[in-house]
């Protein structure tokens, strides 16, 4: 039996002192990481974020298998984040779509969760109607039966507002622990013919900047998920059949997190060691093309 057909779905439930440690790790690191870039200057932090929210994109989308081009990606995202990087190559409609959905959740993570939203961030995604060769409904709840036994269609609305009015609830407040449980339950419901894995992640990156009340990103889920992509859906396979006890769930995605963290500072290696540097030679009197050049 699969969780959404049993009578007490949604409830799900957890044992607290068995993700307690691994929640105080992860809130200590990422304490940690927004302390270290909490003292870089603007122009690092927005390198950062940049270097980031690539990994983001790039990632997120090779785990459904579509693969971008990272600089195309770079070059999409610094032109909406007004940021000046010339020589890189343009970027396409299916690019863009997808920059647009993440930096909408994590820009505008104030703002609620809605039907509209969600829509919106779908039809973002499939551009052209179709994903790959085959023609598909966008902007709306699926209508036709898809291979994973999700629920009927019929109970997509019922389905759909239930989730979104506990999104949109104080119920745990933003944080990881609703970012994973918001994350598995929109993949439970799988409301969309395809791309509701993308969509799941974008939500999960929505409440951590929500957590984190910023839309600058400093580590990235997606590109740790991408590298345990099996464990990933072993992870969420387990979970889907049997009781609503989603405590190796959450155990999973903190341990994932925490090794997110953790690869940040390789992928964010060189913005930290420029910002020691600044640290060590603040006091020089350098022009601002050496600033501008040391800073790249």
């Amino acid at each position: 039996m699969y969780i959404w057909e049993r009578t007490e779905w949604p409830d799900f439930r957890w044992d607290d002192g068995s993700i307690a440690s691994k929640e105080k790790q992860f809130l200590l690191d990422l304490g940690w990481l927004l302390g270290r870039m909490d003292g870089l200057g603007f122009s690092l932090k927005e390198n950062a974020n940049l270097r980031i929210l690539t990994q983001e994109v790039v990632k997120s989308s090779e785990i459904e298998g579509e693969r971008f081009n990272p600089l195309s990606v770079r070059s999409s995202l610094g032109r909406r984040l007004g940021m000046d990087i010339a020589g890189l190559p343009p970027s396409n409609r299916s690019i863009d779509g997808v920059v647009d959905v993440i930096l909408d959740a994590t820009g505008n993570h104030a703002d609620p969760l809605t039907k509209e939203r969600l829509c919106a961030w779908h039809g973002a995604l499939f551009p052209t109607g179709r994903s790959g060769l085959v023609a598909i409904q966008t902007g709306a709840w699926r209508r036709a039966a898809v291979h994973y036994e999700a629920p009927p269609a019929r109970r997509l609305d019922h389905e759909m507002d239930r989730f979104l009015a506990w999104f949109n609830s104080d119920q745990l407040g933003p944080g990881p622990v609703k970012a994973a449980l918001a994350h598995l339950w929109f993949v439970t419901i799988h409301p969309f013919e395809d791309g509701n894995g993308r969509i799941a992640r974008a939500i999960m990156e929505l409440v951590h900047a929500r957590f984190e009340r910023s839309s600058l990103r400093f580590f990235s889920l997606s590109h740790q998920i991408e590298q345990e992509r099996n464990d990933y859906y072993a992870a969420l396979k387990a979970t889907q059949s049997g009781t609503l006890d989603v405590s190796a769930w959450l155990d999973w995605y903190f341990s994932c997190a925490i090794r997110a963290i953790a690869s940040s500072k390789e992928i964010l290696g060189g913005v930290l060691a420029r910002g020691k540097f600044w640290d060590t030679w603040a006091t020089e009197d350098l022009n601002e093309r050496q600033i501008t050049m040391l800073n790249k």
